[in-house]
C-alpha cells in the first residue's frame, strides 16, 4: 500500500503529460522526443504537494552524468520542477528502458560552461532560449547515486 505522498499527479501541461504516458505504456523513452531529439524522464517529489512528479527534458549525458536545463523554452520564470529539485534532489531518471537513481546539484562557474556547450550541442533550441530571458538558465548535474 502506497501513502498519499507517493501519488504521481500528472503534470497539467499537455505535451508533458502526454510524453510521460507514452514511455509509462511503453516502457522505454525511445518512444517521445522533442523537435526529433532525444529526451530522458526524471522522476522527482513535488516541493509543495509532497507528491510524485514526472518531466521529460532534454538527453544531455556525458560518461553516465547528465544534465536538465531548467530553461522553460526561454521563459522568464524557472519552470516549477526546478523548485522540486531544489527542495528534494533525490531522483529517479529514465534513458531508454534504463532506470536508475540520482541526486541533482544545480551547478555555476566553469562547470556550468562546459555543460552549457554540451547542452547546446545536444539541443541547439538552447542558445536561443538564452537570448529571450535576462535569468540565467540553471543547470542541474544528475549524478547516479552508487
Amino acid at each position: 500500500m502506497t501513502s498519499n505522498n507517493d501519488e504521481y499527479v500528472p503534470s497539467p501541461t499537455g505535451w508533458v503529460r502526454d510524453q510521460v504516458e507514452k514511455v509509462t505504456a511503453a516502457g522505454t523513452t525511445d518512444v517521445v522526443g522533442i523537435q526529433g531529439m532525444k529526451v530522458v524522464l526524471i522522476t522527482m517529489r513535488g516541493a509543495k504537494s509532497g507528491k510524485i512528479r514526472k518531466v521529460p527534458v532534454m538527453r544531455v549525458e556525458q560518461d553516465g552524468v547528465y544534465a536538465a536545463f531548467a530553461s522553460l523554452g526561454g521563459a522568464p520564470q524557472n519552470p516549477v520542477w526546478y523548485h522540486n529539485l531544489k527542495a528534494d534532489p533525490k531522483v529517479t531518471l529514465q534513458d531508454g528502458d534504463v532506470t536508475g537513481e540520482y541526486i541533482a546539484r544545480e551547478i555555476d562557474g566553469a562547470e556550468y560552461d562546459e555543460w552549457w556547450v554540451r547542452g547546446v550541442d545536444a539541443y541547439p533550441p538552447y542558445a536561443d532560449y538564452k537570448t529571450k530571458t535576462t535569468r540565467k538558465i540553471p543547470i542541474f548535474l544528475l549524478d547516479a547515486v552508487k
